[in-house]
């Protein structure tokens, strides 16, 4: 009875490693052929890389860095630098808020107590002020958005906007028809640091609502962007729905046969143009890839926001309403702007700081 139970027992084992042998070969052939095993929902395939078996080795993210090179100063080694941990948030957005301040504050800000500050498009409750000073031993400033740097502006037609919002939904784009997130997206494309608040501030750390940050940081990141002539750090970048930004790209060639002088000759152009990993997305797009940093988490320097390069070209886009009549994001508008006017060498990952954003 024992005997014929490890008998079958074995049949397993050896059953199992035979399938996991096929799947191994499997792989590995789809990854040296560069077939592509993998269908995307709207009918695009991933593609392997061709080389070898395996991503680890091609794939960054399989081999995190250990750190940035160059000094890091550590919390009292150095003065602080111009910079503030910045938020655009709501007073019904408090317990999120909250959240990710502990986070921020137990994994970085409580060794710089670099300041805090929380925009609104209207006065903060006296509880969020409260609960939120509570929370860090830093300055913590409250500001209202000047109305004329929220509002609609008005060359675009009202009529028109809810027309497009109708489209855009039909198409499944997500907030359409909610007004204060096409003014949000505006507000953080190019007028964020136009703020009187920010008049004397280089760098932010833009923190939102609900994230979370696991991982300790032990050295001054404002000094080490700085003192690294680096202008913009990211954790990651994804792609955007194409539906709602299907003029945004042709919008921008416009802008660079006016202003060919504002390219950068170290740009990355081939990043924003990649038509081979999601060619639909290339298409529906009119030529841009649609790949962008997510600028829910972003370190900047605002130097490259207040450029007369950046400031020209966001203009441009402004007037032309793809704000409203689509949907443009600010990270999208962040990521050509930054991937054709400044030196990509200037871009920097900030992996080992990555944080975790549940969702909606």
């Amino acid at each position: 009875m024992v005997l014929t139970q490890s008998k079958g027992i074995l049949r397993i084992i050896l059953s199992l490693a035979g399938v996991s042998a096929l799947l191994i070969l499997f792989y590995n052939f789809s990854a040296i052929s560069g077939t592509s095993i993998i269908l995307h929902p709207d009918g695009e395939r991933f593609v392997r890389p061709a080389k070898g078996g395996s991503l680890k080795g091609i794939d960054p993210l399989l081999n995190p860095e250990k750190g940035p090179p160059g000094k890091l100063w550590a919390p009292g080694e150095a003065n602080r630098t111009a910079a503030t941990l910045l938020s655009l948030v709501r007073n019904n957005e408090l317990d999120g808020m909250l959240s990710a301040m502990r986070d921020m504050e137990r994994t970085f800000n409580h060794k710089f107590n670099y300041p805090w500050t929380f925009f609104n498009d209207e006065p903060f409750s006296a509880e969020f002020k409260e609960r939120t000073r509570k929370e860090t031993k830093a300055e913590v400033r409250y500001e209202v958005i000047p109305k004329g740097h929220w509002e609609i502006p008005s060359w675009i037609s009202k009529d028109l906007m809810a027309e497009s919002a109708e489209m855009l939904t039909e198409k499944g784009v997500q907030y359409s028809k909610l007004e204060s997130y096409h003014q949000m997206c505006r507000w953080n494309s190019g007028k964020f640091y136009e703020h009187p608040a920010l008049k004397d501030i280089r760098w932010y750390w833009r923190v939102e609502p609900k994230v979370h940050f696991f991982c300790d940081v032990d050295y001054d990141v404002f000094r080490y962007m700085e003192d690294n002539n680096k202008t913009y750090g990211f954790v990651i970048n994804i792609y955007d729905s194409p539906e709602s930004i299907e003029t945004l790209w042709p919008q921008t060639l416009e802008f660079i046969a006016e202003h060919p002088e504002y390219l950068h000759p170290n740009n990355a152009i081939k990043w924003l143009t990649d038509s081979r990993n999601r060619p639909l997305h290339n298409d529906k797009a009119n030529g841009y890839s649609t790949c962008h940093f997510w600028s829910n988490f972003e370190i900047a320097d605002m130097t490259f926001w207040r450029s007369k390069a950046y400031k020209d070209y966001f203009d441009h886009l402004d007037r032309a309403g793809g704000f409203f009549y689509e949907r443009w994001g600010d990270a999208p508008v962040h990521s050509i702007a930054l991937g054709l006017f400044e030196d990509r060498d200037k871009i920097h990952w900030c992996v080992s700081y990555s944080p975790f954003f549940p969702g909606p």
